[in-house]
């Protein structure tokens, strides 16, 4: 009875962060807080980033959650505002959370920028792999194929995006500009 309740709170729960990702690829809103980390030790491709072998100092939920939400909203300031890539990267590292899909993708999105084509695609793999309708990895993936020259892929990803979110959702409008050469991101 226990499991089936955690279960489905884990279900309800990973439901509403995939509702969330819509605002956050707009930088409408917050990301959902995340579990708290187990350890991990994870390094992409290139090994340019230290895997994360450091579990977390016990703490109360309230203030895991705080934690994580300043340190999420820091680095994606140093990323999106500052284009502080390998900043924004370090940053969220340094959160332990690297199995969060929010997390992942925006490594993978700044690893993008920095022109780390292997690393991006391990970590947008990785966010897919936790929630393969995360509409914001989809279209930052179609992007990289966009960059790559993989036209024809990108718009297999560009429907992916519109079947997790629509036509008018932020990260469908992105790649499509993308796509149609009329804006990068």
């Amino acid at each position: 009875m226990r499991k089936t309740r955690l279960l489905t709170t884990a279900f309800v729960l990973s439901a509403a962060m995939g509702v969330a990702d819509f605002a956050l690829a707009a930088g409408e809103s917050s990301p959902p807080p995340p579990e708290p980390p187990k350890t991990q030790t994870t390094t992409p491709p290139s090994g340019n980033q230290k895997a994360n072998t450091k579990k977390p100092k016990p703490k109360n939920s309230g203030s895991i959650q705080e934690d994580f939400l300043k340190g999420y909203h820091a680095a994606y300031a140093l990323i999106y505002d500052k284009s502080d890539y390998a900043g924004g990267i370090a940053a969220l590292r340094a959160l332990g959370y690297d199995d969060h899909p929010d997390v992942a993708t925006l490594i993978g999105y700044a690893s993008r920028k920095l022109g780390r084509y292997d690393d991006a695609k391990y970590w947008y793999d990785k966010a897919l792999a936790v929630d393969p309708k995360h509409a914001t990895t989809l279209s930052y993936y179609g992007m990289w194929y966009a960059e790559q020259g993989n036209l024809l892929k990108a718009k297999d990803y560009l429907e992916k995006v519109r079947s997790a979110c629509g036509l008018e959702c932020s990260p469908y409008k992105q790649l499509s500009a993308a796509i149609n050469g009329t804006v990068t991101y």
